[in-house]
């Protein structure tokens, strides 16, 4: 100013001049006017702004106090009703979370949220806050930037990735239609609706999961180079590790999955059926692209590497049982010369004729295997399709073997004869 005042010696000079002394002074010099003037309105500027930070505090004290208000309620409503709403989660047969752990985590995931959302609105806060005043202006857009840059980039990125996004639609709509169309002719072909010549319908549902995945990996592979940070080294070099994890620790696993589906076409055997593999037999409860679980006579669960299976010679009982005269079975006994062999054979043909689950018809017969020095060997022959009871009928026609040769007075034991030369210990007869 001319006169050389400023706000703060216009306040020092009216605090020390009476009310009287400082009109006349101010009437006298305008300048003095106009610094007091200004120093009011100073004040009255800085208790606006004052005021107004101190009403965006109160707003967000109010918002905060809101929110937690609303998780609480939220959170009691979990608790209430959370058994109701939430089931346990379970992979096949095996459970991996029960009610209470899943509304345990819940409740967790609420509280971290509720801590996200308060942080959030302390964070704005100042810098709202710090923009009201001039001294802290610079600050607050420091802060803003640190809130607005990290958006800007996400939302100029995200729209620079529109035209891939949009790419990445199309081939996994493509994909998803043309798997509902091979899901749809697996299902004509699996139920006996269509038929392709050569083409049995137990392959229909492996073919489409083949097809499924292999589309899957194409998919993949096309879709690879549209991802965000695909070039990257990062990226290059995740891919890689995982690559060399997955060929050094599956060479067994992906041996198993080709070793599936070759026994797949080879139709050996299906689910149910009742199999002998490596002398173990038993019905066929699951095929996997793995294993193969049978559950043989003794209810013992048994599990073969599709490998194992693959290079192993396998009796499929299912299928003897549908031909025409179903499966032979055949039970062997020893018998002396000393019986005649016409009596021998009527024996066996009544002791089969009485065991249950036997066909008739065709008619059981005997073959004479063997004629040893002492004894002769006979073998039973019979036609059954009770697959599943082989143990018991076996049971039923050893008993009634041994009930017919009791009847007939004749001994089931066949002399047996050492020769021993000069110079043995023991000599049998």
């Amino acid at each position: 100013m001319e006169d050389g005042y400023g706000a703060s010696d216009a306040a020092n000079i009216t605090d020390s001049l009476p009310s009287q002394g400082v009109e006349t002074l101010m009437e006298d010099n305008p300048a003095l006017e106009t610094a007091l003037a200004a120093n009011e309105q100073a004040i009255s500027g800085f208790m606006r702004r004052f005021g107004a930070a101190l009403l965006v505090v109160t707003v967000q004290a109010v918002l905060i106090r809101l929110v937690w208000r609303f998780f609480h309620g939220l959170d009691a409503r979990i608790v209430s009703q959370g058994r109701e709403k939430f089931k346990p989660l379970w992979i096949k047969k095996f459970r991996v979370l029960n009610t209470d752990q899943i509304i345990r985590i819940v409740l967790f995931l609420s509280k971290i949220l509720k801590y996200l959302i308060t942080l959030f609105q302390l964070f704005i806060t100042l810098p709202i806050v710090f923009s009201l005043f001039p001294d802290t202006r610079e600050m607050a857009h420091l802060l803003w930037g640190y809130i607005l840059s990290p958006l800007k980039t996400i939302l100029l990125n995200a729209l620079a990735y529109i035209p891939n996004l949009i790419t990445i639609t199309i081939i996994v709509t493509i994909t998803r239609y043309v798997l509902r169309g091979l899901k749809f002719f697996a299902i004509q072909i699996g139920a006996g609706k269509l038929g392709i010549p050569g083409f049995y319908a137990d392959w229909a549902w492996p073919t489409f999961n083949i097809l499924r995945v292999l589309l899957y990996a194409f998919t993949v592979a096309i879709v690879f180079p549209y991802l965000p940070g695909s070039d990257s080294k990062f990226f290059q070099g995740v891919s890689v590790f995982v690559g060399i994890i997955f060929s050094l620790g599956s060479s067994s696993a992906v041996g198993n999955v080709i070793a599936g589906m070759v026994i797949t076409y080879m139709r050996s055997f299906k689910t149910g059926d009742w199999i002998k593999i490596n002398e173990q037999v038993g019905t066929v409860i699951e095929k996997s692209p793995f294993v193969i679980r049978v559950r043989n006579y003794k209810n013992e669960y048994i599990t073969f590497p599709n490998m194992t299976v693959l290079n192993s010679s396998i009796v499929n009982y299912n299928f003897s049982a549908e031909s025409p005269k179903g499966l032979i079975i055949h039970a062997e006994i020893t018998m002396g010369y000393d019986i005649p062999w016409r009596q021998v054979h009527e024996i066996l043909l009544q002791a089969a004729a009485k065991t249950p689950f036997i066909e008739q018809s065709p008619k059981p017969f005997v073959l004479q295997s063997a004629l040893n020095d002492f004894y002769g060997t006979y073998q039973i022959n019979a036609h059954t399709r009770g697959i599943d009871k082989l143990p018991g009928i076996y049971s039923e026609l050893y008993q009634n073997i041994q009930d017919g040769f009791d009847a007939a007075g004749i001994s089931m034991t066949a002399p047996h004869y050492r020769i021993c030369v000069p110079g043995d210990i023991k000599k049998e007869n």
